[in-house]
């Protein structure tokens, strides 16, 4: 056997790792003899072991024959040992290797130092039975964590296949379902091979998990279809009644708003559906809606003038606050205000509430003045304001009375009493005779 490249290692074997160990071919090899009828023997401690018969050929030839067996068997060893040390190849297969190559060993027609050669091959056995502890840790360790990894996706599938129905958004669930299914391929491929039992259990659990989503999905797509069904009768139904309303024009809209709340109450039908039934649905309130948009924009021309008339009676309504005459004030706006009803309605109806409310508060502010002039004229206040400016009137006439008498006395204190009071009655009297 000769050292080609390791099976287990894309770099080949080096010259220097190939150890062998050829004797030189002379009948006087320490290892082999060969006697005179062609026996060729080798040294097996003390003793000499008969390993075959090489007759009518030179002692020479006869141990460099089995001197070749010795070194295919050393080679054999070496690429071992090298296997074993590049790591890579299992060592539980290298184990067995080595048994193999032992048993080789034992009674070996070969010419060489089988015995350390053997003695290579024990304490190689002695390695791999270690390294085969510590890989079967390992493959025991990643078994274990491939099946925590499985039991992961199973608890997912089964947290899935658990929720409501109603409340799965199923596309993203179906797209989570498939990822966790792919994982679980991908484990089996490339993880490690799990005990029979366990990968049972929990493909079982699993498979089941999944088949209980997509019954699920489909229960609710089935009732989905039927619930989209019945909406897109009911809206079908709602456009065509919406679609004849069209011969009454802006007359139809108070109807039409009816529908639109029919349709909002009729459910879905399907994105696709709903969208080409709202389209018809639409289009012929935008018909009933187009004809009041119509109308206000004939309404709208014909009010420009109306609008310049009003602004214009606004200039002369401007006078009513200048007119010191109340009751002339009055009279004009009320002329005003005639004209003001006879120009009729103003279109668009905003434009028409800020040219009247321009007019109002010229009205309140007149009223205003109205208020206030029938107050100080009214016959009830006027008898009460004369009968108090009679009592203001005696009162402060006593006070100058009683000023001067205090005055003439010198009596500070009475003097500035008198005073106060006489301001005060005169201040109130002012105001009453305003």
């Amino acid at each position: 056997m000769t050292a080609d490249a390791d099976p287990t290692n894309d770099k080949p074997l080096t010259s220097d790792e190939v150890e062998t160990t050829t004797a030189s071919p002379t009948s006087a090899s320490p290892w082999g003899r060969v006697d005179e009828d062609g026996t060729v023997s080798v040294r097996s401690g003390d003793d000499w072991r008969v390993v075959g018969q090489f007759p009518d050929s030179p002692p020479a030839e006869a141990l460099a024959y089995y001197e070749r067996k010795y070194n295919d068997l050393a080679s054999e060893v070496t690429l071992l040992e090298v296997r074993h040390r590049r790591g890579g190849a299992s060592a539980s297969d290298l184990r067995s290797t080595s048994k193999t190559i032992r048993k080789k060993l034992v009674d070996a027609a070969a010419v060489g130092d089988l015995a350390a050669l053997d003695a290579r091959v024990v304490a190689l056995t002695a390695s791999l039975e270690a390294a085969s502890a510590t890989e079967a840790q390992e493959a025991r360790a990643a078994v274990d964590a491939a099946i925590a990894e499985r039991t992961v996706l199973v608890e997912q599938a089964e947290a899935l296949a658990a929720r409501d129905p109603q409340t799965v958004q199923w596309k993203q669930a179906s797209a989570e379902l498939q990822t966790m299914f792919d994982q679980w391929q991908s484990h089996q491929q490339n993880g490690p091979r799990l005990p029979k039992g366990a990968a049972q259990e929990l493909w079982k659990r699993f498979r089941d998990a999944r088949s209980t989503v997509e019954k699920h999905r489909r229960e609710f797509f089935a009732e989905l279809d039927e619930t989209h069904k019945g909406a897109r009768e009911r809206k079908s139904r709602l456009a065509e009644r919406a679609e004849a309303l069209a011969p009454k024009g802006e007359d139809g809209i108070a109807d039409y708003r009816n529908l639109l709340e029919e349709w909002k109450a009729a459910g879905r039908a399907g994105k696709k559906v709903d969208d080409a039934l709202w389209a018809r649905f639409k289009a012929a309130g935008d018909a009933l809606y187009g004809a009041r948009v119509e109308r206000e924009s004939v309404e709208a021309e014909e009010s420009k003038e109306k609008i310049v008339a009003r602004r214009e009676l606004l200039v002369e309504a401007a006078a009513v606050s200048d007119e010191s005459n109340i009751t002339a004030a009055r009279q004009l706006l009320t002329s005003i205000q005639r004209k003001w009803d006879d120009i009729g309605r103003i279109f668009p109806r905003d434009q028409e509430r800020a040219l009247d409310d321009e007019l109002r508060k010229i009205e309140q502010a007149l009223r205003s003045r109205e208020e206030v002039d029938w107050k100080r004229n009214n016959p009830e206040t006027k008898a009460r304001a004369n009968d108090m400016t009679r009592q203001l009137t005696d009162a402060i006439d006593k006070l100058e009375a009683e000023l001067a008498k205090a005055e003439k006395s010198g009596d500070a204190l009475a003097i500035s009493k008198a005073r106060e009071a006489l301001e005060a009655r005169r201040a109130w009297l002012k105001v009453i005779g305003n």
